[in-house]
């Protein structure tokens, strides 16, 4: 998404000088923004074979292949398939209600203030506040709570669980 915005912007922006040159140019007070006078004079007299003009074609064709292979590089899916009582029938549930019964599971495990669930990859990384001091033990039955929630919710894939806690 981003190499699609930032192109994007740059096209814009292109566009945008191109039409005020032209505009400017038919009002018959030209901009000039753009020294396409002294770039006119370079490209008619610079052959094809010269190592600027392939230099060039070069680096043009290698940020089009680039931009091509970002476009076939799959995205972050925004939902996590999970089962139903079907066998032949899989939902989507979206990444944040997923996180959020995750999230949820946690803050219900006893010592546990406020916790946080990222999706990073398959691995569901939790994050739990607590205000205990002796919190030995609470890792553990955090992960135990959160696998738990996992497998009622029945994902496709699995969802390894790493817990991080933080003190006040």
């Amino acid at each position: 998404m981003v190499p699609a915005v930032v192109t994007a912007v740059l096209m814009l922006a292109v566009g945008g000088l191109v039409a005020a040159e032209v505009i400017s140019a038919l009002l018959g007070r030209p901009l000039r923004v753009v020294p396409y006078d002294r770039m006119l004079a370079w490209a008619s007299s610079t052959p094809w074979r010269s190592p600027q003009a392939l230099g060039a074609a070069t680096l043009l064709t290698a940020l089009g292949l680039l931009l091509i292979l970002l476009a076939l590089i799959p995205g972050r899916p925004g939902t996590v398939p999970v089962r139903t009582g079907d066998p032949d029938l899989i939902v989507g549930v979206r990444r944040r209600g997923f996180t959020g019964a995750l999230a949820h599971a946690a803050d219900r495990v006893p010592g546990v203030e406020r916790s946080r669930v990222r999706l990073a990859g398959r691995t569901a990384r939790v994050t739990a506040r607590t205000t205990l001091r002796d919190a030995s033990g609470l890792p553990e039955a955090v992960r135990q709570a959160v696998r738990a929630r996992i497998e009622e919710l029945s994902p496709v894939h699995d969802h390894p669980v790493t817990v991080r806690l933080r003190g006040r």
